[in-house]
Formats: C-alpha cells, structure tokens, sequence
C-alpha cells in the first residue's frame, strides 16, 4: 500500500478562496504546448493544485517543490486548524463548474482521462463535505493510524532533507507547526466525540499506547531532536540545533502531546467497542461515501460482500490441492497455510541479525525482478529502490508494509517499509509476492514511472486513487506470476494465493464490520481461518480496517478490474495488443478511478499512448 506519502495528506479547507497564490509559481508550461481545450483544462489543473499546495506544504516537500518560488512552503505544515475536515480538496470543488464546461470531444486519451479524473475528486470531495464529522474519507481524527502525532514525525525525518542552515531552520519551524496541530485535532476529536462520533474502546486504547510513547520521548534521546541533530552535524551546519529543538519537543509538543492523551484517556472511558461506522450518525452514508471513494466503482457494501465471498471460495479451491502435496490437508484454509510457517527455514530469527537478513532477501528479490522489467514494460524506471523496517516508534499501529514514492528528480530512493516488530508473521514464503506488490513491479515501480513522466500535470501526481495504486499492487504479484517467478516455487505460489485471499477476505470481513454489525473478534475469527495470519497480525489488520472504512476493498476490486479491463482489451485488440504498450496507456495518466480506466481501455486504439 501507500501510506503516510503525499497520497494520505488529504489536508485541506472549503475557506480557500481567499487564499492568494503569491510566492507560487506555476509550473512551467507553456499554452503552445496544447491546444483549444487541453490547454484550458491544463492551466485549471496547475491553478488548482498551485492552490492546494498551500494547504498541503508536506505534499510540496514530497514531489521536491519546496524549492525556489515555493520555498517557503519548506518551513510549514498543513494548519489543520484552517484545513479541516475536506482536505486539501476545496480548490478542485470550486474549479468543478469550469472542469465540466471543458469540451471534453476536443481531447485526447490521456488529457480526457485528466479532466474526467479531476471531475471525480471534485465530486468526492462535495460528497466529503456533506458529513458533519470526520476528516475526509476517515471518520476519527485520532487513531492508531491517523493525527499528526503519526505522520509528522516520520514525515520530518524521512522527507525533509537538511541541507543548509536554512533547511534545519525550516526543520524547526515545522516542530513549532506540529504542536498547534496537535491540539487542531484534539479539538476536532472532541467536537466529534460531542456530537456522538468515537472510536471504539480498543482503537481509543492503542492511540493511547503511541501517545504516550511519543511523550515519552524527551530532551536529546527524542528521535525528532536527533534526527535534526544528527543530519545537521553530518552537514556541518553550525548552530545549536538540539536544545533549540528539545526546547519545542519539551515545552509545547509535550504539553500537546499531554492535552491529547487527556482527552483520549476521557474518551476511553465513555466509548463502547462497536466496532462499525454504521452504528454512528449518517454511518451508511459515510460509509457508503468511502466504498464509492475507495473502490471508484459503484458497487455497495452487499454486494462487494458477496464478491469477497466468491473469492475466497475460488483461491480455495486453487489454493487446496497445492497444499494436499505439502501434507496439510486438514483444517480451515487460512490455518493450512499457517501450517507452512513450521516448515524449516521458512521463518527469520525474531532479533536484530533475523531482521537483517529478511531485509536482505527482500533486497534479493527486488533486484531479481528488475531485471525481467523490459519483456512487459515500455518506460524502465532509473531511480533507485530500498527496502527498510517500518520506524520502531511508530510499528504498533502502523500497517504491516508499504511503499514511499521517490521524489520528482528521482534523487531520493523509493522505499518499500516493512513491518517487522514480529518476524513470526513474515514467513518466507509469502516476501516474494509482498515484494512483487509494494516493490517491482508495483508500487515503487509504478510511481517512479509516472515521477519520471515529464507530461503528467502535477495535480495527478499528487492525488491518488486508492482501487488504481492497489489494484495495481496486486496485479503487479500476477505479473510475477505470469512472468514465472513461481513456476518452480510452489510454497512462493502459495504465499501469491494467500495473499488475494488476504485482499478477497478484506472484501468479507470490511463490509461485515461497517454494513453488517460484525464486532471485532467475529472478525478476527474469520481472518484468521481463511488467510492464516497469527493472532497480532490479524489484530492490526482488524483495527485498521475498523479506523480507516473502506480503504480495505480497494485491493481486490481493483486487481479484478485490472484483469478484467486487460483482458477484455486483448479480445478486442488481438495480435495488435501489445502488454508494454498497454502498461503505458494504463500508468501515464497517473491514477485514475477504475471506471476512467475503462473508458480509455475501450477508446485505445493499442498504440503508444501521446
């Protein structure tokens, strides 16, 4: 997946349009390069997201805009106090009426997937503003995954490079920046909590966990602190960075910190454990918006369910007879493939030295699929690519992988996290596939050629969907497949099937808590036998699920459509389809809701695509 990256700062505000776009240079570009009604829509797309950038400064430091005319933007964060509940979506909600006046008969493929892509985020973000509480498509402000207190740390010491003298300055004015941001989202959370929105008890309990945690780091032990320190020093950048950073991190983040625990620990104590966002005011609306938001299909929560249904009953019976040859034939499914844990050699050591080398077996992988790269892609992306461990003080609550886009210029590697606080629960057998996914060819691989795409607007850089970026994850594992990595591999293989059962039972499970008044442990329950992860591992599966509605049905029903739309263009195109010409028309328009997908599927004609 792609977490904490520029696709998840959906930070912004409905007041926008007094904001002035003076110190914000458009993007180069000039009218002559496109004509009649591309370049109209063009100029509207730099316009829009000029302005967005000002919402979200994190999103200009990612994609390495915070540069020049835009540099100012190095040394904020997004006011969460002004930004609110849409995001950074208001922009695009105002353009929506200029969007839909553009001819769209006067476009090409690309630049009519532009515009329809742009209207749907517009229509999103309308749909976002309706509810009453929230932040964007996720309902709490405060969980395991979601506040400030999570994403800026990482966000400091992973994406804001230092430099200069001028770099760690900046480096401090965004601490001064994180804690009014802190107490933004307490006092969204309690507005929330007021109007009768909480999360449940065991979501409230881990939040608490990672508050305090952050509290607890102080003075120069506190990794915010050393990581100014430490990349200042190995600049040789004069100044007296940590106790002017320790003066924030002790003084006012603290005292945020502490207000946020305050009101968690308050909330704990008056919340209940439902776990569905049906069961809270406007709950189906809100759900039924995050299903539309993240599938961008039409499909309803009874029927993603019964599909999710259908699924895991297919990859069962795929997955059995593989299984009967390995001894294991009894039990549920998902315990089955557990059952392949006990065999020797297939789990790391569970210390430093075993963490090491799954890091490096990862390493191996990614580069054994580089290599099979240009038999199916056009466009070979350049820019390097790492494997790391998911920050320790944030690996509680974080998701058990994902992916960090490199920047624009290419010069920051692209990285695929790893969760790996226990090693138990990544066995061997299941890295190749997780590499295939969130590495090569998926999501690194897929967001370095759209980086390296020189045409792309940048609006659609900066904006994902989330049934495209992760059913491309998935269909990057088929094309693993299809390339016959496991052809010789059957426990790989296994671990490719677990893994769409993992996403096929997410389509069960998600639906159940959020449409179906499924509580926690029926959900666990049912995981547990029909993927086969451990009791921890399902647990935060569960409870990201239950903090982030939705998202968790993009996997599955993106990789079929992916297939599908593939297919169907094969049958129609014959021997003029060709698979690399075909990954290009798919990735050089950036994300784009499924049905966009669609739609340029029907209309190419199976060339490159201009």
């Amino acid at each position: 997946m792609f977490a904490l990256d520029r696709r998840q700062f959906l930070f912004g505000t409905a007041a926008t349009g007094a904001l002035a776009v003076a110190g914000c240079a458009p993007m180069a570009r000039t009218a002559s390069t496109h004509a009649g009604a591309a370049a109209q829509a063009r100029a509207i797309y730099d316009s829009v997201f000029e302005r967005m950038l000002l919402l979200s400064p994190q999103t200009a430091t990612n994609l390495g805009l915070d540069t020049g005319p835009r540099a100012a933007l190095k040394s904020q964060l997004a006011d969460r106090a002004v930004t609110g509940r849409i995001g950074w979506w208001g922009p695009l909600i105002d353009a929506l009426p200029q969007l839909r006046a553009i001819d769209a008969g006067g476009l090409s493929l690309r630049e009519r997937a532009f515009r329809d892509t742009a209207i749907w985020f517009g229509e999103r973000a309308v749909e976002s503003r309706a509810m009453t509480y929230g932040a964007g498509q996720t309902p709490y402000v405060l969980t395991q995954l979601y506040g400030s207190y999570v994403s800026v740390p990482n966000f400091l010491d992973t994406e804001h490079s230092i430099e200069t003298a001028a770099d760690a300055e900046a480096y401090l004015a965004r601490l001064d920046d994180y804690h009014r941001n802190i107490d933004a989202e307490v006092a969204m959370t309690r507005a929330d909590a007021a109007a009768g929105v909480m999360p449940p008890d065991f979501i409230i309990d881990k939040a608490i966990t990672q508050t305090h945690a952050a509290l607890a780091e102080r003075g120069g032990e506190a990794g915010i602190v050393q990581s100014l320190v430490r990349r200042a020093r190995e600049k040789n950048l004069p100044g007296d960075w940590e106790s002017r950073a320790m003066r924030l991190v002790d003084g006012p983040i603290a005292a945020a910190l502490g207000r946020q625990a305050e009101l968690l620990q308050d909330l704990r104590g008056r919340a209940g454990d439902t776990a569905g966002i049906g069961s809270r005011p406007q709950g189906a609306q809100f759900y039924a918006n995050t299903l539309r938001y993240y599938t961008s299909t039409g499909l309803d929560a009874e029927a993603v369910h019964r599909l999710g249904l259908e699924e895991v009953a297919r990859l069962t019976a795929e997955a059995d007879p593989l299984l009967r040859r390995q001894g294991i034939a009894e039990g549920p499914i998902g315990r089955r493939i557990a059952a392949l844990e006990r065999l020797p050699g297939q789990l790391f050591a569970n210390d430093d030295s075993g963490r090491q080398e799954l890091l490096t077996y990862i390493t191996g992988w990614i580069e054994r699929l580089r290599v099979r790269m240009p038999e199916i892609f056009l466009s070979i992306p350049t820019s390097p690519m790492e494997v790391r461990r998911v920050p320790v003080a944030i690996e509680v609550g974080s998701a058990g992988a994902y992916a960090q886009a490199t920047d624009l210029a290419g010069s920051r590697p692209g990285i695929f996290y790893i969760n790996l606080q226990d090693v138990s629960a990544r066995p061997r057998f299941g890295l190749p596939t997780l590499t295939a996914h969130e590495a090569v060819p998926g999501h690194l691989w897929q967001g370095a050629i759209v980086n390296a795409a020189a045409d792309i607007p940048m609006l659609f850089r900066a904006t994902g969907i989330s049934a495209f970026a992760e059913g491309w994850g998935l269909y990057a594992e088929s094309l693993a497949d299809e390339l016959g990595f496991y052809r010789d591999d059957p426990l790989s293989r296994i671990g490719m099937i677990q893994s769409f059962l993992f996403r096929a039972a997410r389509l069960v499970v998600d639906t159940g808590i959020h449409a179906m008044g499924w509580n926690r442990e029926r959900a666990i329950t049912y995981f547990m036998d029909t993927v086969g992860r451990n009791r921890g591992a399902t647990e935060r599966e569960i409870d990201r699920y239950i903090a982030r509605p939705g998202q968790a049905t993009a996997y599955k029903i993106g990789h079929n459509e992916m297939l599908r739309i593939r297919d169907e263009t094969r049958r129609r195109l014959g021997q003029r389809f060709d698979i690399r010409a075909y990954h290009d028309m798919v990735l050089l328009a950036g994300d784009v809701p499924l049905e966009v997908l669609a739609a340029m599927a029907r209309d190419w004609d199976g060339g490159r695509v201009a």
